[in-house]
């Protein structure tokens, strides 16, 4: 699960960085105003893919993991009907 949002988020990455050069090295050349597009679509890519990179999926279960603090993982634990060892 870690490498296919890892995946997703180098893919993306790598499509903004590609959306960056070729705005500024290849299409400025023809179109200004397109260039211009290219580098605002570029600089939305990068909060999404932090989200898609950060996103849990449902057969994560990040809510067993222990918290560190033994008073809470013990009373949590003691409300979930289960013992830690």
């Amino acid at each position: 699960m870690y490498a296919r949002r890892r995946r997703k988020y180098f893919l993306m990455m790598g499509g903004c960085i590609a959306l960056f050069v070729s705005a500024w090295a290849v299409v400025r050349l023809w179109s200004m105003p397109v260039a211009i597009g290219m580098c605002v679509v570029a600089m939305v890519i990068p909060p999404v893919a932090a989200v898609v990179a950060n996103r849990r999926g449902p057969e994560d279960r990040w809510w067993d993991d222990p918290s560190g603090d033994p008073t809470s993982d013990e009373w949590w634990d003691e409300l979930d009907g289960r013992k830690r060892r």
